[in-house]
């Protein structure tokens, strides 16, 4: 007997965030009529957070106990994967360096688009007060946090990023930047080492990196009843319209920053590196850009990244084989955005006011977070709870924004994928790699972008 097909994993997270709205709507609805839950003679809103609530908050729980172990892995494996430090040199510098330059363009785009519409103040005073209330505790931590930085000197944020006891960092999502330079600073150690005395170690971690992603894919499955649980307890806490015209222009945030990024900027560096056209560019790596959108997956996209790159933008397979792996473990350049605008956005949404340093911060912990995003469906969001709570923002706050996540996923994995070809472009060009495609479907176009 042929075997049902399960509906795809989008597919059922719509479902699901359509079921908590109307679940939502609905309880709001029934309380406002005067009617109550038959048999016990409670509210319908006290229901869906009594009982409908708790199971977001364990999906939220999940998505945050992940963080560290997947940060950790990832930086490690994605270091310890260049092999040696002397491909470092040359190639790898400026790889590397354009890498984080790009991540930091598009972290600072996003800051600058978010605080220019601030979508978070559409929320009106009421619904804002609402939210305070729910995060009451968070906040009073965050204000006893700031009293006591203000007692330190101008460089304890430098000071803070190295940690005394790394196991002691672990244990506190709030110590992501000690994690992180820990990770980096563990992966260089491996690569100095003789191969003998490493494989071990790396073979530890690029199995333990294959679990964390496994149980990344177990988290990301519950997601539809997450979603639906999430929403439903969002309506109910905020029965008002303000809150969905404010995610309205937070969507369009992200969506506007990400379209600047993939047609204007990634282009205006291809034209001003390689003298190619836009259109040869985008003819080229359109195949590799859809199937991004499709599946919201860089790693599954490289196969067919590096056969774009290589047979039909003229990238030598040394460029390439090199240049783009590098870029599906660290040039995260949509996340980045994404996190950015996020996190300002929830901070304005929950009332929380961003200070310059604070927003210095996400410039920062974006941008290095980017460096340990897995290149699956999902992992945005673990990342953003690492922004979030290096700010003193509440992670609960994601529940604001899981409405329209899945599409802003598929869209941010576009933006990635276009940006790791756009950089092997560049690095080609730069070392004198940058040649003719062996595959020329565009004969024409190809002959006035020559060099």
């Amino acid at each position: 007997m042929e075997k049902k097909r399960r509906l795809d994993l989008h597919w059922r997270i719509l479902i699901g965030m359509a079921l908590g709205l109307l679940v939502g709507v609905l309880a709001v609805w029934l309380d406002r009529s005067g009617i109550r839950v038959p048999f016990v003679d409670a509210r319908f809103t006290d229901l869906v957070t009594n009982w409908i609530k708790p199971f977001g908050t364990i999906f939220i729980n999940s998505l945050k106990l992940i963080a560290i172990p997947l940060i950790i892995v990832s930086l490690i494996k994605g270091v310890s994967d260049l092999k040696d430090l002397s491909r470092l040199s040359t190639m790898g510098v400026r790889t590397i360096l354009i890498y984080l330059l790009t991540t930091l363009f598009a972290v600072v785009l996003g800051l600058l688009i978010v605080n220019a519409v601030r979508p978070g103040l559409s929320v009106k005073q009421e619904t804002r007060e609402q939210l305070q209330q729910n995060f009451a505790d968070d906040a009073a931590k965050r204000i006893d946090a700031a009293d006591a930085q203000k007692a330190k000197g101008p460089l304890q944020p430098l000071v803070d990023m190295i940690p005394e006891n790394i196991f002691a960092s672990a244990t506190n999502n709030g110590n992501m930047l000690q994690v992180i330079c820990f990770a980096i600073f563990f992966g260089i150690g491996l690569l100095l080492v003789s191969p003998d005395k490493s494989a071990p170690v790396k073979a530890f971690f690029d199995g333990l990196n294959e679990i964390v992603l496994k149980l990344i894919d177990l988290i990301i499955l519950a997601a539809p009843f997450g979603v639906f649980a999430l929403l439903a307890a969002l309506v109910v806490d905020n029965p008002s319209v303000d809150m969905f015209i404010a995610l309205a222009q937070y969507f369009l945030c992200v969506i506007g920053g990400l379209a600047i990024l993939v047609f204007a900027f990634y282009p205006s560096l291809i034209w001003l590196v390689t003298k190619r056209s836009p259109l040869f560019f985008f003819r080229g790596i359109s195949p590799a850009q859809m199937l991004a959108f499709s599946t919201s997956s860089s790693a599954a996209t490289l196969p067919v990244t590096m056969e774009r790159v290589q047979e039909h933008l003229g990238v030598d397979e040394e460029v390439a084989s090199f240049v783009l792996p590098i870029g599906a473990t660290i040039n995260m350049d949509g996340t980045s955005l994404y996190q950015a605008v996020a996190a300002v956005f929830i901070a304005q949404a929950t009332g929380v006011d961003l200070t310059f340093n604070d927003q210095l911060t996400v410039v920062l912990t974006a941008t290095l977070a980017s460096i340990g995003s897995a290149a699956v469906p999902g992992a945005g969001m673990v990342m953003l709870v690492i922004v979030l709570t290096s700010i003193g923002v509440p992670p609960e706050g994601l529940a604001l924004i899981f409405a329209v996540d899945r599409i802003l996923d598929m869209c941010r994995t576009t933006a990635n994928v276009t940006g790791d070809a756009a950089v092997s472009m560049m690095i080609a060009k730069m070392l004198g790699k940058l040649g003719t495609p062996q595959v020329k479907e565009w004969d024409e176009d190809y002959k006035k972008v020559q060099d």
